[in-house]
């Protein structure tokens, strides 16, 4: 009697270890595993990105208006230069030579000039020829001026008081009006020169702080500020002309390429979750073990994270990269969780 209770005993404990190894494997390896992570808060930037140019904030173009070969420089790079500083000449003999003609024949009118008006205040030609003389007088010297402003013309000066940002050209070589032979400007402030599409400049305004990176100086993110944007947009490229000014101690240099972010809104204290838990507006949340399908509002999405506006609560636990087939109210086992 005591044997057949003692292996009814035994029967039934390894029917109930049966049962307990069916539903443990059954957990293991019929309930999928996931992985989650936990919902938490931090810095959210909604930013419009931008790529542009740094330039001085007063500068210009020298080109020639005329074609040229230039006969001296005599500012280069570094230089201060003052308005009206003659920068480089280009070869004007023959224009000289033609002025040298136009005075000598306007000497000569001159003076013809006033023999006809003695003959005429004596009486002795008529008036007629006294003005006609005037005229061509008059005429002789328009053309010596016009042949003047020739030979200016092939003497590029300074625009402003600045310095010579850059210089191209050299003496012998052949100068088009299409050249840009010198850059005159102030070395600082200076700022970015920015194409912004037009879909997002609704957004831009002046005040907005924009984040800056450049190759030169890579890691790192530099600041500036939006000054201004200009009223008419580009048709033809649908984009916007925004300019950053830049801080006094940037260390960005004229010329440089740069990317900018401009920085439309942020929040200090969002909620966020990794963007691989995101599928279609939905995510799924882990309760008492079974995924629940939340939809949620997202706002900014950055580097790896969302922001979630609505649907979804701090220190609540969702799925990352969901796996195919995964309901509402299925079972899932939490499999590792990351940060």
């Amino acid at each position: 009697m005591h044997r057949i209770r003692r292996g009814f005993l035994i029967t039934t404990f390894l029917l109930a270890c049966s049962i307990l190894a069916l539903g443990l494997f059954q957990y293991l390896y019929g309930v999928p595993a996931v992985a989650t992570a936990t919902v938490g808060r931090g810095p959210a930037v909604e930013a419009v990105y931008a790529s542009g140019t740094v330039e001085p904030v007063s500068w210009a173009k020298v080109q020639p208006l005329g074609t040229g070969r230039i006969a001296s420089v005599e500012a280069f790079e570094g230089d201060a230069v003052k308005t009206g500083q003659i920068l480089m000449r280009l070869d004007d003999r023959e224009h000289r030579a033609a002025v040298a003609q136009l005075e000598a024949e306007l000497r000569f009118l001159r003076s013809e000039l006033d023999r006809v008006s003695e003959l005429a205040r004596r009486g002795v030609t008529t008036t007629q020829v006294e003005e006609r003389a005037r005229s061509q007088l008059d005429q002789a010297a328009a053309t010596l001026n016009a042949a003047r402003q020739r030979v200016e013309d092939h003497r590029l000066r300074a625009p402003m008081d600045g310095m010579v940002l850059r210089r191209d050209g050299e003496i012998g070589e052949i100068a088009r009006p299409e050249d840009v032979l010198f850059w005159i400007g102030q070395p600082s402030p200076l700022r970015i020169e920015a194409e912004v599409d037009e879909e997002d400049i609704p957004q831009i305004s002046s005040g907005q702080p924009a984040l800056i990176k450049a190759d030169a100086f890579a890691g790192r993110v530099l600041d500036g500020t939006v000054a201004d944007i200009t009223p008419k947009g580009d048709p033809v490229n649908k984009s916007y002309r925004v300019r950053i000014a830049l801080p006094p101690d940037t260390p960005l240099m004229i010329g440089m390429t740069v990317e900018t972010n401009i920085v439309v809104r942020r929040e200090d204290a969002a909620l966020l979750v990794p963007q691989s838990a995101l599928s279609a507006g939905h995510l799924f949340v882990v309760r008492d073990g079974r995924a629940e399908r939340r939809p949620v509002v997202m706002g900014v999405v950055g580097q790896g994270v969302v922001e979630i506006r609505e649907g979804l609560a701090e220190g609540e636990t969702v799925v990352l990269d969901p796996p195919p087939g995964l309901a509402d109210g299925s079972s899932v086992r939490p499999n590792r969780q990351r940060s």
